[in-house]
């Protein structure tokens, strides 16, 4: 991917372009803002359900070290991410790291991502009532 791409909405689109239904990606690169999530399975609703992500947002010279994802189809078609992703990155004087849930990355200079899509099936996506996300399905 080029310069100001959005990495996950990149995915998604030449999984729909290509009629993809299912996929996994890895993939690394020079990232200038990225926005993680980490999921708090402790805060839940009253009736024990739910959760909830706690966001951060990353913003200079981010070194995509790793990311790892895929892409699945919903009942209605729909197509989802779920994709982690580790960065390096100098703030203050000091290297950092930060991880985790990733919701969206743009690309400072490149990112060389992997797209291997599903053979032989489709993984789908199933609703989980007690963290109120999605997971893999299989007929």
């Amino acid at each position: 991917m080029d310069r100001d791409d959005e990495v996950i909405a990149n995915i998604l689109e030449v999984c729909r372009q290509e009629s993809i239904s299912s996929a996994i990606f890895s993939g690394i690169g020079g990232c200038k803002s990225a926005e993680l999530q980490v999921f708090i399975p402790a805060e839940r609703d009253s009736v024990g359900t739910g959760g909830s992500f706690e966001t951060e947002r990353l913003e200079g010279m981010l070194e995509l070290v790793s990311l790892n994802g895929n892409v699945v189809s919903g009942d209605d078609g729909e197509l989802y991410h779920h994709t982690h992703a580790l960065f390096t990155f100098k703030k203050d004087g000091r290297h950092g790291i930060a991880g985790g849930h990733l919701k969206s990355t743009t690309v400072l200079y490149t990112a060389e991502i992997e797209l291997r899509p599903t053979v032989g099936g489709v993984i789908g996506r199933k609703y989980d009532p007690e963290t109120g996300t999605g997971f893999w399905h299989f007929e």
